[in-house]
């Protein structure tokens, strides 16, 4: 899996069709993104910042945050999607840690989709289900809605 590029246009909500693969998105994790990750969101809880303190707590490495993941799940359905997606809905579940110098994969599949405006420039929904996953497992699974214009990507 290799990383990909953030999308320049919005997909169109009629191209997309239920089952279709997301395109899988690798991040490579580094210290430095998880405490800059944990300072960005003012999460000060040492075990992010602090790999002694991690490892006093019997941690093998400082981890990342819970809002430094989700920062990245929203970065993964917008790379797919385009940049006039709107992220209507997010729901998370965390799993094994996420250390430094460990890859984030992210895949995912289209679950389901829905019209919700027939009015021009009104919003269709896309649902998706979603996992983050690093040697030790999944470090997060999700589902997630999303918004696209009717007029997307035309």
């Amino acid at each position: 899996m290799t990383k990909t590029t953030t999308r320049t246009t919005t997909l169109r909500w009629a191209d997309i069709q239920v089952g279709d693969e997301l395109t899988p998105l690798e991040i490579p994790i580094t210290t430095t993104m998880i405490v800059a990750g944990a300072i960005a969101s003012r999460d000060f809880m040492p075990v992010h910042h602090d790999r002694d303190y991690a490892n006093k707590q019997g941690s093998p490495d400082l981890f990342m945050n819970i809002l430094t993941t989700n920062g990245y799940c929203v970065r993964f359905l917008t790379d797919w999607a385009g940049p006039e997606a709107a992220v209507k809905n997010l729901s998370i579940r965390l799993g094994v840690p996420c250390f430094p110098d460990d890859p984030l994969r992210f895949t995912g599949c289209v679950t389901g989709k829905s019209d919700g405006s027939t009015e021009p420039g009104g919003e269709n929904f896309v649902e998706i289900a979603f996992q983050g996953a690093n040697s030790l497992g999944n470090h997060v699974a999700g589902t997630a809605v999303l918004s696209l214009l009717n007029s997307a990507g035309a």
